[in-house]
């Protein structure tokens, strides 16, 4: 699609554009935090198959910081998409 086309479509419809960003950013930050939990899990279970049963063990800081950040980035998006639809009912 051209850049007309899809201006024309949000000058005639800006609700629904901004509506559609907005489920983007909601399935987006959703799949993320989803993500980041099935990978916690995972990553606890490999490691409590190898033996390693003390948990401070099991989280070293690196992967507890980018789980943190995963965590963060998807709820900043599901406020983002919150905020959006708030903004397209004013339309």
């Amino acid at each position: 699609m051209s850049l007309q086309v899809l201006w024309s479509l949000f000058v005639a419809h800006p609700a629904g554009a901004v509506n559609s960003l907005a489920l983007f950013f909601a399935l987006a930050g959703a799949w993320l935090c989803l993500m980041t939990r099935l990978r916690e899990q995972r990553g606890m279970a490999r490691v409590m198959a190898q033996g390693a049963l003390d948990e401070a063990e099991v989280l070293d800081e690196r992967t507890w910081r980018i789980n943190r950040f995963f965590y963060r980035f998807g709820a900043l998006c599901l406020g983002a998409a919150l905020l959006l639809s708030w903004f397209s009912t004013r339309f």
